[in-house]
């Protein structure tokens, strides 16, 4: 008996030491996207929205986003996409990239809180949205390959 409290002890005490469990944060989820084109290689850590749910809430209620981030919503196979700005505080680039990794066509800075339709222009597998300014900065271009697991053409 007195080894089972002993066990319980060291188990309970075991427990306190590991401190909580926290779920994931989906801030958290990070991955690396790369864009090679005319002017070099560009890295982003991004955020993924791959359900309906991620999709819908994108970049809304945010007050900032910082250079080098953004968040690849990945539609899982292609289609036309239309996206807006409801309720996001901050302008945004919105990158439409076909399967193959290609960007098909690219919206520059998006207003904040607009409800105007942003489309696609044709089928794409996903959309990247960074900080507004990035693609001008960068040189980000249509025809640009896009690097990541979602895409074939990795």
């Amino acid at each position: 008996m007195r080894a089972l409290r002993w066990t319980a002890f060291i188990l309970f005490g075991l427990l306190v030491a590991a401190g909580p469990v926290r779920p994931a944060n989906p801030q958290t989820r990070q991955q690396t996207l790369e864009i090679a084109g005319k002017t070099g290689v560009h890295v982003f850590s991004v955020e993924i929205a791959e359900n309906d749910a991620e999709r819908a809430k994108g970049l809304m209620y945010r007050n900032e986003l910082s250079e080098g981030k953004g968040m690849l919503f990945d539609f899982k196979r292609e289609q036309d996409v239309s996206m807006w700005m409801q309720n996001t505080y901050i302008p945004l680039d919105m990158l439409f990239i076909r399967g193959d990794g290609r960007i098909l066509t690219i919206a520059e800075n998006t207003e904040p809180m607009s409800t105007w339709i942003v489309s696609s222009g044709g089928a794409v597998r996903a959309v990247l949205e960074v900080i507004g300014g990035t693609v001008r900065k960068l040189g980000i271009a249509p025809g640009d390959r896009v690097a990541h697991p979602i895409f074939k053409g990795r």
